[in-house]
């Protein structure tokens, strides 16, 4: 999910990271707290202390994130699941899921460990003002736990909008999937419900921007979008795997192949091979024994006037386990290969020998012949490589 993380701490064994995009929340929280929030709670400090406090506000801020989704990560490994990580991104927070919760019961507390945890940290800090209060703390202290009971407590609240992927939305999913027994359908209705919080929450934004709140406006926009854009690719995953559940390579991958000898050359290649049936990917054999395979990205780097003079001996990629599958593997556990490595073509063979070819195209075919087929239902789970539990979170 996160292309550029840097890894943090292991807590529990669990690895937190933070990814690039979390250095500008970060600078953005320091500011406004160096320039708006502690000159009125506590007025005639130097520069220098209000950046002080916005730093220390900011980096208890952020450690109640990393403890929020730990609660996640720790409830969801009671439940036998395994997580990926914690990263800390622009939205907040997200703990990674290795698979998704395989019942409404474990799908609903892992979900609401988050918010408990928010709301627990909001009442450690609003006791800690009390007794700062009471025994006479200076203020700036004071300020700083005033600042994170209240941000604590709103980020509990704003976890448990039901809004999917937030906590919320989750909880309101296993819900829906209890009463109705049908993941697919208690997804789907979660994903309506994000989408309608969704566009309110852009169009109040946009209402801000027009009235001259561009900072509160700008960020209730692109609240908005991310959690459109994040309820239907939840929603369009789940589908993905639901529909591919159950199914093996063997049953989905073109068996009728066109392939190459070590002893053709490219130009036989492209006008008997690539050009005639239109393919890209060209199994190399010998035989009966598979060797590996040229495409057209091998031949790009040929300059066509040798195409004549080499051969595809000189230049094939030999079979190995990164583009070479058995027939027994499971399509979805093939397409989360696929989106985790960027590789979009693989061989199939079993002992040596080819069976066939599959490709994101065979896969991507099914599924929209299955899709104008009709809804699909199910009662059972729908794992996947990584789950965002609330990016607030």
């Amino acid at each position: 999910m996160f292309s550029r993380t840097v890894r943090l701490v292991e807590i529990f064994g669990f690895q937190v990271k933070v990814d690039a995009s979390w250095f500008f929340i970060a600078f953005l929280v320091v500011w406004s707290l160096m320039s708006g929030y502690f000159p009125a709670q506590v007025p005639g400090l130097r520069t220098g202390d209000y950046l002080v406090l916005a730093i220390i506000a900011m980096v208890a801020l952020f450690a109640g994130l990393i403890l929020h989704e730990l609660a996640h990560s720790l409830v969801a490994r009671r439940f036998g699941l395994g997580i990926g990580g914690i990263t800390l991104f622009i939205f907040g927070g997200v703990a990674e899921l290795d698979e998704e919760p395989v019942d409404p019961r474990s799908e609903f507390w892992i979900a609401i460990a988050g918010p408990i945890m928010s709301f627990a940290l909001a009442g450690l800090a609003y006791l800690a003002l009390l007794l700062s209060k009471a025994t006479g703390i200076s203020e700036p202290l004071q300020a700083v736990l005033e600042y994170l009971a209240l941000i604590n407590f709103v980020l509990a609240l704003f976890n448990l909008l039901p809004a999917f992927p937030l906590d919320g939305g989750r909880v309101l999913r296993a819900a829906l999937w209890r009463w109705s027994g049908d993941l697919v359908k208690a997804t789907r209705s979660a994903t309506a419900a994000s989408a309608i919080l969704a566009y309110a929450l852009i169009a109040f934004g946009f209402v801000s921007l027009f009235s001259g709140a561009v900072i509160g406006g700008f960020w209730q926009a692109l609240i908005g979008l991310f959690l459109l854009t994040a309820a239907r690719g939840t929603y369009q995953q789940l589908m993905v795997k639901t529909a591919l559940r159950d199914k093996s390579v063997a049953t989905m991958m073109s068996r009728s192949i066109h392939t190459a000898t070590p002893d053709d050359t490219l130009g036989d290649v492209v006008n008997r091979i690539m050009l005639r049936h239109s393919v890209s990917f060209v199994p190399v054999t010998e035989g009966d024994h598979l060797l590996g395979y040229v495409d057209t990205a091998l031949l790009q780097k040929i300059d066509r006037e040798n195409w004549g003079d080499t051969h595809v001996g000189d230049i094939y990629v030999r079979s190995d386990p990164t583009n070479t599958i058995t027939p027994d593997v499971a399509t979805d556990a093939l397409m989360t290969r696929i989106a985790s490595g960027g590789r979009r073509k693989f061989l199939v063979a079993e002992g040596g020998r080819l069976l066939g070819v599959i490709t994101l195209s065979d896969l991507m075919a099914y599924l929209a012949v299955l899709q104008e087929l009709g809804p699909i239902r199910s009662t059972g789970t729908a794992g996947r490589r990584s789950g965002q539990l609330g990016p607030a979170d």
